[in-house]
């Protein structure tokens, strides 16, 4: 799989990615060859590039949730583009309460861990890519941490409206965040207080308006900018320290033209490492909510060699039971004595930033008797059942 810009595209090439209007219908399916037309409607849709499938390469697999998950953030950022241009124009923002809605209803019931997918970024996009993310795994987190359906609402309005100001930002800055200089960083916070001017107008339109209008000034703003009744304010306080978390570990994890993205494992090791700016609470909640090394994960060892994850650990993701491919032996890193001679060091990604996973390996191994045994084990250890 590698990234073709749209002006480099070539008929017969093959679509690694499905291609959804604004309304998620399906344009062009995955593993659709590429026809002139095709060619020119991709150029003429606006999108940067895709992602194409190398001659021989198979059709990775993504199940349907995934793909549901990918069509929803098409579906967004077209609604979010929409509704930041009404508000630049001051104009009403009536879609807004259902888009709050769909995002919660989605994402904010969810029982189980989901693949946290992010598309790539660019200048042009990553405003609304990255509040569209945000706003989703904020969704998921508050989910988790039993938020009021109210206060979800707020945060989650929040999260989609938040970098508005960004919007007044030099474009070449906003390709690649993660690098700026102190004068860089200024320039860009002074563009997000600027995008406040313009909520004053909608802070009383809806219902979860006047908590998410806290909730950005008090994020937004300087200390001292703070309004008291938004200080005073602890459930402002707990939608803040969440925000900053999917904030944070969206854009640190997320791809860009010019920006080279990192894992999910280091996505959390950087929140874990500064518990002084990041709740300890909402980080081990974010673990709760996304995959960071789910079963089939191909994985860097701290041996030097690779591995398969066999078994997911919900309690410690990064303690599975792990396959050690140069050995065929299975390691059970929940266990301290093996822990202590033998650690994952990273997780490997696909060329699209998602996680490798080896379905083959797995196809392999998972009817052996011995590791279904041992599987079966490590599952009771962790779940008191099999």
């Amino acid at each position: 799989m590698k990234f073709v810009r749209a002006k480099d595209l070539t008929i017969g090439m093959r679509l690694a990615k499905p291609i959804y209007n604004k309304n998620g219908v399906l344009l062009y399916e995955r593993n659709t060859q590429l026809t002139f037309p095709g060619i020119k409607s991709i150029q003429n849709f606006g999108l940067i590039g895709i992602y194409i499938l190398e001659p021989a390469e198979p059709l990775p697999p993504l199940s349907k949730e995934d793909l549901e998950f990918e069509q929803s953030q098409t579906i967004y950022m077209f609604q979010l583009r929409d509704c930041f241009s009404q508000i630049l124009k001051r104009k009403k923002i009536s879609e807004l309460p259902s888009f709050v809605a769909d995002i919660l209803k989605r994402f904010g019931t969810l029982d189980h861990r989901v693949n946290f997918n992010q598309n790539l970024r660019s200048s042009d996009d990553v405003i609304y890519k990255h509040s569209i993310s945000t706003a989703i795994l904020a969704a998921m987190i508050s989910h988790s941490m039993n938020l009021s359906y109210e206060n979800q609402k707020a945060l989650v309005a929040a999260s989609l409206l938040f970098n508005l100001g960004l919007s007044f930002a030099p474009k070449n800055l906003l390709s690649n965040m993660q690098s700026l200089s102190d004068d860089e960083e200024e320039l860009l916070q002074q563009s997000l207080e600027k995008g406040m001017i313009y909520f004053e107008l909608y802070k009383d339109s809806f219902d979860f308006m006047p908590k998410a209008f806290q909730l950005l000034e008090y994020y937004i703003l300087p200390y001292q900018k703070h309004s008291t009744e938004a200080e005073r304010n602890m459930e402002i306080h707990r939608m803040a320290d969440i925000l900053r978390v999917a904030d944070h570990f969206d854009s640190y994890t997320a791809m860009g033209i010019d920006q080279e993205p990192v894992s999910e494992i280091m996505g959390m090791k950087h929140l874990t490492d500064h518990p002084e700016i990041y709740n300890t609470e909402v980080t081990v909640a974010l673990a709760r909510c996304i995959h960071i090394i789910p079963t089939g994960a191909s994985v860097d060892l701290s041996t030097k060699d690779k591995g398969i994850v066999l078994a997911e650990n919900p309690l410690d993701f990064m303690h599975p039971l792990v396959l050690r491919l140069s050995n065929n032996q299975i390691y059970n890193l929940s266990d301290p004595v093996i822990a202590k001679h033998m650690q994952i060091v990273d997780i490997m990604k696909t060329m699209d930033n998602r996680v490798s996973i080896d379905e083959h390996t797995l196809e392999q191994f998972v009817a052996d008797e011995r590791i279904m045994k041992t599987a079966a084990k490590f599952r009771k250890i962790l779940y008191g059942h099999e």
